[in-house]
């Protein structure tokens, strides 16, 4: 069980019983008054001030407001069962630690034959998402994306309070609209597959985290950057990449955007398809532009059921690619990939 709290002052912590995990993000203040007066009780007055929101497949803000009323502080202890079937990251011949992901992928695949899992946790926080004031005016280069008619969301992200009361190897934010993604990204400063199994909190286990390598830079200036996340069975992380085999649900969600304490990223999604679970980056310089160029043919050729592409938009090697990648479940030696170019280049 994972019990995650935020008060004023943004102190936290947590609690992992098995495999049952439940985030709760709350603030509260208590006001105690004691009557002074010998031989009387002393009172106290209950919290005059309480929210709580759980984030909980099924449930929203309004619901779990209205339901916590109802019950007392005491009874913040409730049981979601977390999706156990997921994998994430490539790899590639001579790969450092590839046996280990490979381990965790196998554990993966046995729990879920096995009928484990449940419902993942979405960590969301209450500060990311708030409209913008009357008058606040877009970047230069976000203004000129919104003239084009692409949609920039109005949605914000504390990084100093994530990195501060959350994880301090949060370094940005993926969102899809319409979609269940929507997570911090990591990068663990020493072991890149650190975040293939352990979460927001440390624990071990799954659903893990959205992370990158060390191959890739914090600040996305890379030619090719990969994230990855897990492809859990009830659609949290990355799963929600497969809809991207449907050529409708391609068209309809175009954009990717990334958020960094310095900026927002735009991303037009040009290509979803299947591939292999070689390492992308290993052994990679694609600073040079033959090899950059290579890797953009090489997945501009492929070809399958499940391969959509938005033939409109060109890409060459003078342009920023970012790749989200996951599993496929029935077939653990290849991935999904869903790819973007970015729009508001430097």
């Amino acid at each position: 069980m994972f019990i995650s709290f935020l008060q004023p002052g943004y102190t936290s912590g947590s609690r992992h019983y098995g495999k049952t995990h439940v985030m709760a993000f709350y603030r509260f203040e208590t006001k105690i008054r004691l009557p002074g007066i010998m031989g009387k009780r002393q009172e106290r007055i209950e919290e005059d001030r309480k929210k709580v929101v759980l984030y909980m497949k099924g449930w929203n803000p309004g619901e779990i407001d209205g339901w916590m009323r109802k019950v007392p502080a005491a009874a913040l202890l409730m049981a979601a069962v977390i999706g156990l079937a997921a994998c994430g990251g490539g790899k590639g011949e001579g790969q450092p630690a590839e046996g280990e992901r490979q381990a965790v992928e196998q554990q993966a695949a046995a729990e879920d034959s096995d009928g484990g899992g449940g419902e993942a946790t979405d960590m969301e926080t209450e500060e990311e998402e708030e409209p913008e004031e009357a008058g606040t005016e877009l970047p230069e280069e976000l203004q000129a994306l919104a003239d084009m008619g692409v949609p920039i969301p109005e949605k914000e992200v504390d990084f100093a309070k994530l990195q501060e009361d959350v994880n301090g190897d949060i370094y940005a934010w993926v969102y899809i609209p319409d979609t269940k993604i929507d997570y911090p990204v990591l990068q663990h400063p020493i072991d890149n597959y650190y975040y293939l199994n352990h979460n927001l909190d440390g624990s071990y286990g799954y659903p893990g985290c959205i992370y990158t390598e060390s191959y890739n830079r914090r600040n996305f200036l890379d030619p090719l950057t990969v994230m990855y996340g897990h492809n859990m069975k009830n659609g949290t992380m990355f799963a929600g990449l497969h809809k991207y085999e449907d050529s409708e649900y391609f068209a309809g969600h175009p954009y990717i955007y990334v958020y960094t304490p310095e900026r927002l990223l735009v991303y037009r999604v040009f290509a979803s398809l299947e591939y292999g679970n070689e390492h992308l980056l290993y052994r990679r310089d694609y600073t040079r532009e033959e090899e950059f160029g290579w890797i953009l043919e090489k997945m501009a050729g492929v070809r399958g059921m499940n391969c959509n592409r938005a033939e409109d938009v060109e890409v060459t090697t003078d342009d920023n690619i970012l790749i989200l990648s996951t599993c496929m479940a029935d077939k653990p030696d290849r991935r999904y990939l869903v790819q973007g170019v970015l729009l508001n280049e430097n």
